[in-house]
């Protein structure tokens, strides 16, 4: 990204985490903004997938059966189909038998925080890699506090936003307001 001007161009992504198309999307667009010239600034908002999924999640095979019809056959040809596009922008999925869908409500709040203090933006991405890289749980606040830490944001306040809540109420509304909207 770039330092906002007069000229440059600010985009809106609403997105989730769990959303393999979004970081491939996300990838595809820096590449082609980059090789254009065109000064860029993102802001990411609020969107969840599956927000009635429960704390423990739910195996990402199931869920998309369950969700999308999909046949195993489907699926498997799906996350083939998702890791050459991956690496055909330089991300790395790692999909399994046992990867797990996950409730983020708790990522958007931490997210939320980290805009705040200019961080939003690496945020996002460490949390994508930690999702379909590394197959963290993005279910416990212990990995999202490691995950902040990671990209240089304090461990002890990312676990204390999660603890209180703090920005629950200002999460929901984002995510009214760009419901309402259409998103």
């Amino acid at each position: 990204m770039t330092t906002p001007t007069a000229k440059t161009l600010h985009i809106d992504i609403v997105s989730d985490v769990m959303c393999p198309w979004c970081v491939i999307g996300y990838r595809q667009l820096a590449t082609a903004l980059q090789a254009s010239g065109t000064a860029y600034e993102i802001q990411w908002h609020p969107f969840e997938l599956n927000p009635d999924m429960p704390a423990e999640g739910q195996n990402l095979r199931e869920h998309i059966a369950e969700k999308y019809g999909a046949t195993p056959a489907q699926s498997q040809q799906n996350r083939l189909h998702m890791t050459q596009a991956g690496k055909d922008v330089g991300f790395t999925f790692n999909f399994a038998d046992d990867m797990r869908m996950h409730n983020t409500f708790n990522v958007h709040q931490l997210l939320h925080w980290a805009n705040q203090q200019g961080r939003m933006h690496d945020l996002k991405q460490a949390l994508f890699v930690a999702h379909f890289t590394h197959r963290h749980n993005l279910s416990d606040n212990n990995v999202l506090a490691d995950v902040a830490n990671e990209i240089g944001l304090d461990r002890t306040e990312a676990l204390a936003v999660l603890a209180d809540q703090r920005f629950a109420s200002a999460v929901r509304t984002a995510e009214k307001n760009l419901d309402r909207a259409g998103y």
